[in-house]
């Protein structure tokens, strides 16, 4: 592929600074050289797109991917979905998350035990169209923990593996590494959405928890947990868990825990699918008096609270997440940005960085992803318009107007805006 410079854009690059003008030059799978102002990239025999003043920023990074969840209203339905609809359901999902600008996603479930694993092979290999994605095992839950759906009167799974005490804890984790994980999920804490104050137990004990961390740690293979509660965050910083999910009951304990571990980890809250479920789903039977009655609204209002204080001391908080019910469907991702802007107090630069440049570090490519910027890969978007102006714009399909992924466009720049461009 001949080289592509990028002409009259406005540059996000993704550091938190505010877009400038300039072009960028594109050479191979990454971002040859980036110029400000009237500065000019000299590039003889590329293939010049002029923008029109369309921003370029790095493509999107998902922290908390379900791409095998198929719009539910239960998760019954997921456990319910022969494997090989399934599988083509989760294709489809990862084609859709490119298609709307996020580049790779760290998954923070599998619905069934090889799902992420063939899925992430296939988009490597080239087979199917994908973000670049990392693998994760089903939620490993307890008996009565989040995710135990059974009912002693009738047997029936969802997406989780049941593991109790440390050697089953421990072969659940053996068996997902082997298998080819790149994240063992466990599940801390419960959640509100079962039951009231659910969110604030904690459902595996220290001593499995610390198996399942041995057999990770052993292996080189990231930990994520479901943790809610305030002792589920402290259980996972103790044992070195990377991905914290919600986090909403931290009390000032766990939030000074959390600062003096800020560079470790990361956050993702998923207020998109708290938010959806207790203010749009009405139509699947829940209202907002029934979410509020479960303590969602507490759990907002946390959320907002401790993702400000979090953010001000430092740590890595990113948006998106647990997308894939019914009332925040797959390819919706973007609405957690606006959530960021309007419920946490983030300003929308500081947003799309967390989403970009801290995307690239939790997805273990923080030298090279993430960033427009020389020698960075070159996963970018053009969006039509100023995303930092207003936040919304990366929830419309028609507004990214390019997806470029590892050098190859995903989808092309839109031939009518350059030419209007030219018009003008």
């Amino acid at each position: 592929m001949s080289p592509t410079l990028f002409r009259n854009v406005s540059i996000f690059d993704g550091t938190g600074e505010l877009p400038y003008p300039g072009e960028a030059l594109v050479l191979g799978n990454r971002v040859k050289a980036v110029a400000r102002g009237a500065e000019r990239i000299a590039a003889e025999g590329a293939t010049v797109v002029d923008a029109g003043g369309a921003t370029l920023m790095p493509g999107m990074v998902e922290p908390h991917a379900h791409l095998s969840y198929i719009d539910c209203a239960s998760v019954l339905e997921i456990g319910d979905l022969p494997i090989e609809e399934h599988m083509f359901r989760t294709a489809r999902n990862a084609k859709t998350m490119l298609d709307v600008g996020f580049t790779s996603c760290f998954s923070a479930a599998s619905a069934k035990p090889r799902i992420d694993i063939v899925i992430r092979n296939e988009i490597n290999a080239g087979n199917i169209p994908g973000p670049r994605y990392r693998a994760a095992s089903p939620e490993i839950v307890a008996t009565g923990g989040l995710g135990d759906v059974r009912l002693l009167a009738r047997e029936r799974h969802s997406t989780e593996i049941i593991a109790d005490g440390a050697d089953a804890v421990r072969a659940a984790a053996r068996t997902m590494i082997r298998e080819g994980v790149d994240t063992i999920k466990l599940n801390l804490s419960g959640e509100n959405w079962v039951k009231p104050g659910f969110s604030e137990v904690l459902t595996y004990s220290e001593a499995e928890i610390a198996a399942a961390a041995e057999e990770a740690h052993e292996h080189g293979v990231k930990l994520a947990c479901h943790s809610h509660s305030r002792r589920s965050i402290m259980m996972a910083l103790k044992y070195g868990f990377y991905a914290l999910y919600h986090c909403e009951y931290a009390d000032e304990a766990a939030l000074d825990a959390m600062e003096a571990k800020r560079g470790e980890f990361f956050v993702a809250p998923t207020v998109g699918s708290s938010y959806a479920y207790t203010y749009e789903a009405s139509k699947w039977g829940v209202t907002t008096e029934a979410a509020a009655a479960n303590g969602m609204l507490v759990t907002l209002e946390r959320g907002a609270d401790t993702m400000n204080k979090l953010k001000k001391r430092g740590v890595r908080v990113l948006p998106g997440g647990d997308y894939g019910f019914v009332w925040n469907p797959i390819g919706t991702n973007a609405r957690d940005l606006e959530h960021f802007v309007k419920l946490f107090g983030f300003s929308p630069a500081e947003t799309l960085m967390a989403a970009t440049r801290y995307g690239g570090q939790m997805m273990g490519m923080g030298d090279e992803l993430g960033l427009v910027k020389a020698g960075y890969l070159a996963d970018l978007l053009l969006v039509d318009g100023d995303p930092v102006k207003d936040i919304a714009l990366l929830q419309k399909r028609d507004a990214i107007l390019m997806v470029m992924k590892d050098g190859q466009y995903h989808k092309a720049p839109a031939l009518d805006r350059q030419k209007r461009a030219a018009a003008e």
